[in-house]
């Protein structure tokens, strides 16, 4: 492919051809960025610049291989695979097998999963006998994160006096002994945290500047995705290496910069001009994904922040249909709404379930929408949720395989040394906890020298610790001499995991089985995958850091035909044909926990952009007037966003009722003028309350807004419709298609029995079912 450069359009091809110096790609959404990273890496290679001297650092695994494959298809294959490309914490990871024992860590370090993280920390609060309550693991844990990606290690925390003091007044003086403790049992586990990953390539390219210079000069061309996600721990070590040759590009969009609450810092982006002299700046500024409509909707509405860099994000596109607005009494109406609209699509446009995404601000809102597509028999996939590889028995065998690898690592040990069950209680491990901890050694070693210590364990407790390890021993000796997946299924087998699911016999059992069996596939097929990769083994490290370092979204392999669900963080990235936004609310969307200041309401405004720009064809946005939060049902607000779009671009499903008129039956000429002395002799007597002041129009005009349906009266409206009889076939909003087997009663007790699609017999109300006759 000689002559991909002619692929581009005049603005993605100018990046592309700048060889040298530092430049950055402000790219708008769906205007083509990953084409422009691909291209700009095979131009360079067909320039003469060494693959092996190439570093690109994306944001998900998965964006890195749909890269390589692209760059195989220009490059060849056999040039690409010595990219050094992948996510900041894959890259990294790699960095530190091969130089990270200048920091005492072994090159066969575990790493730590957020899970694991927990686990240590709850450990370490329980052995300080700290209340559990005040000191709670989560909270800790995302506290130390916030740590180590502000770079503030154990020595700065103690040496910040507002930190502690701060610490202090949210009564947990103890925080630093405890991120002491933590970081403390991590090095002696051989283990690293994610943000360890960063946090300890930035200390080793500062303390050994001969290590910082092998990679600079190695990394002569470093290209960064997304810059606007980096955090402060990032973008120094990209600093860092990019500081000898300036040959450094990145591209990103401020308009998308969505992860402030885990680190991201978008001055990164908007200073990268002061970091480098003779910054080449280019624009992508035409759409390719999206209608004109949904493109001029998102404009409007991103142009309402004040920190951004200038551009104007336009397409070539159809206008395509207005975006749509719904309203719904409740949430469960809008998740009948939502299913309802998808199986019309599916319907009369023959459309498949895999070209639908429903995006939430929050997690806990997927639960409507799901009740609503399980009623109408719609497939569908959670994304974010309990990924495959945090379910228990996977993790009991990655437990096993971890230990293999790194016997010192103690959340490993500790959760497998008594599963399955060989007599080995929590008071036997407290008291290897405490040896292990007074002697500085992991708890496997204090195992392996029982009888040179002196600890009050009994000859038979001793005798199933010994055969443990003995256990564990054999397998790393079997790793050394087999591939990953030949040592998986032996570990499997021999560690009693698969006999005790076996042996439990319930579809649970029988499901966890097949869990595993899909595990062991998943390492058949990396081992065959590894071969094509330069100075890969397929060896079981090699799968433990690709498991601990995945994503939910890396894993989805796209050939499931399911109605995507997920946060919109977690649809960054991604596209649909057909889009639903739900939950349009004041204090959820935007959340109420994110308006205390302008930088908090900008980036919530920023993740709407997001949700907007994954639509190509159609979005619907939907909101309530009554939705349950905490199990209460509360009056909802129309989210402020809804009205910063331009109403050019919207559609209104459910257009502002104007309020309820009651049209009079009398005449009222027949009740005679007011004597209107009479209300003046009518005062009211001191002490009781005065008339309410009428409301203004402004006034009456935002209840009818927020409350357009109070006045309607009360009681079912629906009228029946006269072809329903015996025999018909209906629609139910909820419960869908049904045949009718018999109507009784009569007036406000008729009533029809009706047999459902799905197999329900249900009797209902004819005066308040609302029932469709089809045929």
């Amino acid at each position: 492919m000689d002559n991909f450069i002619d692929e581009l359009n005049d603005a993605q091809r100018a990046p592309v051809l700048h060889k040298d110096g530092p430049l950055m790609v402000i790219a708008g959404a769906g205007s083509g960025k990953t084409r422009v990273l691909t291209y700009r890496i095979a131009y360079l290679m067909q320039q003469g610049v060494d693959a092996f001297n190439i570093l690109a650092l994306t944001f998900t695994n998965k964006a890195a291989r749909e890269m390589k494959e692209r760059i195989a298809k220009i490059a060849g294959r056999a040039e690409t695979k010595n990219l050094w490309m992948g996510t900041f914490h894959s890259v990294f990871a790699k960095l530190l097998r091969y130089d990270g024992d200048k920091l005492g860590f072994p090159s066969n370090f575990t790493i730590y999963d957020t899970q694991d993280s927990q686990r240590l920390l709850a450990s370490i609060i329980k052995e300080m006998g700290l209340d559990k309550d005040i000191y709670k693991y989560k909270q800790v844990q995302n506290r130390i994160s916030s740590y180590k990606n502000s770079l503030i290690t154990v020595k700065a925390y103690m040496q910040n006096p507002e930190l502690v003091e701060a610490d202090a007044m949210a009564k947990r003086p103890r925080m630093g002994e405890i991120y002491q403790n933590y970081v403390e049992r991590c090095f002696k586990a051989g283990a690293m945290d994610f943000d360890d990953l960063l946090l300890r390539t930035n200390e080793l390219l500062n303390r050994f500047p001969e290590v910082l210079m092998k990679y600079q000069d190695r990394f002569r061309y470093i290209l960064v995705d997304e810059y606007q996600d980096t955090n402060h721990s990032q973008y120094l070590i990209v600093k860092a290496l990019a500081d000898r040759y300036h040959n450094i590009c990145v591209v990103g969009d401020d308009a998308q910069s969505i992860y402030s609450f885990r680190g991201a810092n978008i001055s990164n982006i908007l200073n990268f001009q002061r970091d480098y002299e003779n910054v080449g700046m280019y624009r992508l500024e035409q759409n390719y994904r999206s209608t004109r409509n949904i493109v001029n909707a998102a404009n409007s509405i991103i142009e309402k922040n004040k920190d951004q860099l200038e551009k104007v994000v336009w397409t070539s596109n159809d206008d395509g249909p207005p975006i749509k607005v719904h309203r719904s009494t409740t949430d469960a109406e809008e998740g009948r709404f939502v299913a309802g609209s998808i199986w019309d699509h599916k319907m009369n446009e023959q459309m498949g379930n895999g070209e639908f995404a429903v995006l939430y601000r929050t997690n806990s809102q997927s639960r409507a929408i799901e009740d609503a597509l399980r009623k109408r028999d719609i497939p569908y996939r959670i994304y974010g949720g309990l990924s495959f590889y945090q379910r228990k028995e996977i993790k009991d065998v990655l437990g096993y395989l971890r230990l293999v690898i790194n016997p010192k690592d103690e959340e490993a040990l500790k959760r497998v040394i008594n599963f399955p069950a060989r007599g080995i209680g929590q008071t036997t491990l407290d008291k290897l906890t405490v040896a292990a901890n007074h002697y500085n050694r992991s708890i496997f070693e204090v195992i392996q020298n029982l009888d040179k210590i002196d600890l009050k364990i009994n000859a038979g407790t001793k005798r199933k610790l010994q055969d443990f390890t003995t256990m564990i021993r054999s397998f790393q000796i079997m790793n050394e001499t087999t591939d990953a997946f030949t040592l998986a299924e032996h570990v499997a087998k021999k560690s009693g995991l698969l006999l005790e699911f076996k042996k439990d016999g319930t579809p649970e059992g029988i499901g966890k089985m097949e869990n595993i069996e899909e595990l062991l596939n998943g390492i058949k097929d990396f081992v065959e995958g590894q071969k094509e990769i330069a100075d890969a083994t397929g060896s079981i490290s090699e799968f433990l850091e690709d498991v601990a370092l995945a994503t939910d979204l890396d894993n989805d392999k796209g050939d499931d035909d399911r109605v995507a669900l997920m946060t919109i963080h977690l649809a960054k990235g991604l596209e649909f044909p057909y889009v639903y936004i739900v939950g349009m609310e004041e204090d959820l969307f935007p959340s109420g926990m994110s308006m205390n200041t302008r930088s908090e309401l900008e980036e919530e405004r920023r993740l709407f952009y997001v949700a907007l720009t994954r639509a190509e064809k159609q979005a619907y946005l939907t909101y309530t007037q009554n939705r349950y939060r905490w199990g209460k049902l509360i009056d909802a607000e129309p989210s402020r966003f809804l009205e910063e779009i331009d109403e050019k671009y919207i559609e209104n499903l459910t257009p502002i009722d104007t309020g309820y008129r009651y049209k009079p039956l009398l005449d009222g000429d027949i009740f005679g003028e007011v004597d209107k002395s009479r209300l003046r002799q009518n005062k009211p007597v001191k002490g009781t309350p005065p008339s309410r002041k009428k409301p203004n129009e402004n006034q009456l005009r935002k209840l009818r807004k927020l409350k357009p349906d109070l006045a309607t009266p009360v009681g079912n409206t629906n009228s029946v419709d006269p072809n329903l009889a015996e025999g018909c076939l209906i629609n139910h909003t909820r419960f869908g298609r049904g045949k009718v087997l018999k109507i009784e009663g009569v007036g406000n007790d008729r009533k029809a029995e009706i047999q459902f699609e799905k197999g329900d017999v249900k009797k209902l109300l004819l005066r308040f079912a609302k029932l469709e006759v089809i045929g």
